[in-house]
């Protein structure tokens, strides 16, 4: 089982998930131009995406959705509440997803799991194929006890630190916009990341991903040493999906 990312952050968002065959795109952020060059970066190709994953609408989540399903007829999964508010509904191959209930995509397992966000119904995804466990948490304004039973025991986790808190509080951004990213239904900030890594079972990590970094609201080493204080590793270790490069390959492998 492998993943990588073709780019985090609020100009646009897209993880690929892969095990036995499968290839599973969540979210698509960039347009499908954007999205055919960073795929081939990763030396893929749009034709072998199996399914598309929608967490929530928001335009760097969902922008190359509807076209890249239409061009390359590939199927679309989502919330109703997502599907509406995007849009996507409307697709012919749309399905739905309870975000309480497992589903599967050919030998892959994914767990929806609500968060609190300002979308009509949105949620993120931990991924298995019986060997190991691959959770995605982003674009979440705060922590349930729910998140943090679910996303317990992955071998990678790819978690948002969105923002400095300091930073945010005195950047350029109007008070609206700070009050909704720093927000119960905004997203993650670097001691939010640490707060939860440092509750969750984390015996199994492989790999830990920061991801969605602000440009204007962070840094890399802020969301890396922040992250770390959670770890008995150093801030170096923490991998980070960057939004222009996003991440290469990582493989999960068995451990002795």
């Amino acid at each position: 089982m492998q993943f990588s990312s073709l780019g985090s952050g609020s100009r646009g968002n897209s993880t690929l998930i892969e095990a036995d065959g499968t290839t599973i795109l969540v979210d698509c952020g960039f347009s499908m131009r954007e999205t055919e060059k960073r795929l081939q970066r990763l030396s893929r190709e749009i034709e072998q995406v199996t399914a598309i994953l929608v967490t929530h609408e928001h335009g760097d989540h969902v922008r190359g959705v509807a076209s890249l399903a239409k061009k390359y007829n590939i199927p679309v999964w989502s919330s109703r509440g997502t599907a509406k508010a995007a849009k996507l509904e409307k697709l012919l191959q749309w399905n739905a997803i309870d975000i309480h209930q497992q589903f599967e995509i050919n030998s892959i397992h994914v767990q929806p799991v609500p968060v609190p966000h300002d979308a009509r119904e949105p949620c993120q995804f931990i991924f298995s194929n019986g060997d190991w466990r691959i959770g995605v948490l982003t674009d979440t304004g705060s922590i349930t006890p729910y998140i943090e039973e679910q996303y317990s025991g992955c071998d990678a986790f790819i978690l948002e630190a969105n923002h400095d808190e300091e930073m945010l509080a005195n950047g350029t951004y109007p008070p609206s916009l700070k009050h909704r990213v720093g927000g119960d239904y905004g997203h993650l900030n670097n001691s939010q990341a640490r707060d939860l890594l440092s509750r969750i079972d984390i015996s199994r990590l492989q790999y830990l991903v920061a991801s969605h970094i602000s440009d204007k609201n962070n840094t890399v080493a802020l969301a890396r040493d922040k992250m770390s204080e959670a770890l008995d590793e150093d801030a170096s270790w923490i991998d980070v999906a960057s939004q222009d490069e996003g991440l290469d390959w990582r493989v999960l492998k068995h451990t002795l």
